[in-house]
């Protein structure tokens, strides 16, 4: 892929990339570095099924939050880079393997790579499971080959978002990109064994004492997507990783009452349609290990 000034995400670094390496915030390539490539089963159910998701865990990222439980791919970029033609064979090896779908965990930053990737597109459906950080632009040149959007919109506090996230705006910008989502794919559709084929779903993770936060995040989707439209997925799975430590208000889990607080809240809300993860999946063993299995 040749050189540019890389504009892709919602950051417009206009830094330098090159196939396998980048001045950006990202501080990647343009060709996808890969960590992981596996079945994963801890998805919500119509994503991992029984089979498991072919989940591919990107390197880099456009975010880098502080607690990232990625740490070591998001920020320290671990992972090995492959080609276009890598990539295209690792989704084959996934669906030969029995996955539901092929899960792109983290692909913002190699959007352009993965759109030649979907050129021949696989047979079961693409996820494309990002952190909301999106730029509309980029996801409409992805239109058609996504068929399930899985944005995790995690501030609707943007002073929350810069100091945990360096993401100024950024809830105008996921709220832009989540409807641009919705837009491409429409109203959420589950086959007959309780997997999803199209759709989005919207995440949220839950950040110790920042209720508020998820209040305006339930209340951004309860008001802008009618019951039918998309699932929302509550998620209560914080563990402090990364950089945590380094902020005493966030290095601790959810307590109880945090978590009946929050679970309270959605259930008064109009969303109808969705997941409550939990309190209990606040637990290291479900982070992957990430040992350039399948790559």
């Amino acid at each position: 892929m040749p050189s540019v000034l890389c504009d892709i995400c919602p950051r417009n670094c206009k830094k330098y990339r090159d196939d396998n390496s980048g001045d950006g915030f990202c501080g990647s390539g343009r060709l996808p570095k890969i960590a992981r490539a596996a079945l994963h089963y801890w998805e919500e159910p119509p994503i991992s099924g029984d089979r498991g998701s072919g989940t591919v865990f990107f390197s880099g990222c456009s975010l880098k939050c502080v607690f990232c439980q990625n740490y070591q791919i998001s920020a320290e970029n671990y992972g090995k880079t492959v080609s276009v033609e890598r990539l295209r064979e690792i989704y084959k090896e996934l669906e030969d393997k029995g996955a539901h779908n092929i899960n792109l965990v983290n692909p913002t930053h190699y959007a352009e790579a993965i759109a030649k990737s979907l050129e021949n597109p696989p047979n079961i459906p693409v996820v494309y499971n990002c952190g909301g950080y999106e730029k509309t632009e980029t996801l409409k040149m992805l239109e058609g080959k996504i068929d399930i959007y899985i944005p995790d919109i995690k501030y609707s506090d943007d002073m929350l978002a810069k100091k945990y996230s360096k993401a100024d705006g950024y809830f105008e910008i996921a709220k832009a990109a989540t409807e641009e989502m919705y837009r491409q794919t429409g109203r959420f559709a589950i086959d007959e064994n309780g997997i999803m084929k199209s759709g989005v779903i919207i995440r949220h993770l839950v950040l110790p004492g920042h209720l508020e936060n998820t209040f305006g995040v339930i209340d951004y989707v309860s008001d802008t997507f009618a019951p039918g439209q998309i699932l929302f997925s509550l998620m209560s799975q914080y563990t402090p990783c990364g950089q945590a430590g380094k902020y005493p208000e966030i290095n601790r889990r959810l307590n109880l009452q945090e978590y009946e607080t929050v679970r309270e809240y959605l259930e008064n809300s109009d969303i109808e349609d969705g997941f409550v993860q939990e309190l209990s999946s606040a637990k290291e063993e479900y982070i992957p290990e990430f040992d350039l299995e399948g790559v």
